[in-house]
């Protein structure tokens, strides 16, 4: 399949970067590499993240928390726009979210006894389950599926945007944050989305790699992972805590 043709919902996965890289200079993108590299942005996060809860008490406030978390958003545009530096950008975005997760978790572990990592074992048991599930092709990345969980990405983009906004005009959405049957399915579907976003993460780069993508496109590829292994994360976070709640 050709490289252009391929579509992903994951925006570090637009056929836009491939533009802008040069197919002939470098070398070429390896499963491999791309692995080492999501190991290593993994690893920068946790070390940051382990900072970031320390320092928490003493450091964090809520308003700079928001600031981390716009200027990780910022880094994605970013690598998307600029993919020559994901060199650069997929580190500091790692360490950047790091300090997000930390404080995260951290608020979270305060509340909720062994949810941090209850939520890291399942992120992480989810990861390699969707993996062994894309290799063995138990589930099948077709157009349809890609096109269905695009959809159901974009739903729950505009819902948690209208939540944030919601709240800063004095008007919370109880059904998302609550602890109501209503609220743990909600919650539920959207991790289940989450997870199988990673299949639309293996699938692109298996493909990028089939089709002679440049060396440099592996931090792309392993960034792309990050962002989704960082949702699911979270996204544990917030179930596990309606459940204990």
């Amino acid at each position: 399949m050709n490289l252009l043709n391929s579509k992903s919902s994951n925006p570090m996965f637009n056929e836009k970067i491939l533009d802008n890289l040069d197919f002939v200079k470098e070398e070429k993108m390896t499963v491999n590499g791309t692995v080492n590299k999501t190991i290593l942005l993994l690893i920068i996060t946790v070390i940051t993240a382990f900072f970031s809860w320390q320092q928490m008490l003493t450091i964090f406030s809520m308003p700079l928390m928001f600031g981390i978390m716009i200027l990780g958003i910022i880094l994605v545009v970013t690598g998307i726009r600029k993919p020559q530096y994901a060199h650069i950008i997929a580190p500091t975005y790692a360490f950047v979210e790091g300090l997000f997760i930390g404080a995260i978790s951290a608020m979270y572990a305060s509340a909720f006894e062994g949810i941090v990592a209850n939520a890291a074992l399942l992120t992480f048991g989810t990861l390699f389950l969707m993996l062994f599930i894309y290799k063995s092709g138990i589930i099948k990345v077709t157009d349809k599926f890609r096109m269905v969980i695009t959809m159901a990405i974009g739903a729950i983009a505009i819902l948690y945007l209208a939540s944030w906004i919601g709240g800063f005009m004095g008007f919370e959405m109880a059904f998302l944050h609550d602890s109501s049957p209503l609220s743990i399915g909600i919650s539920l579907v959207i991790t289940v989305v989450a997870a199988l976003t990673l299949l639309l993460d293996f699938d692109m780069i298996e493909k990028n790699v089939r089709s002679g993508a440049p060396k440099s496109y592996e931090w792309i590829g392993s960034m792309a992972l990050l962002v989704t292994i960082i949702w699911l994360y979270l996204e544990f976070l917030r179930l596990l805590s309606k459940l204990q709640d």
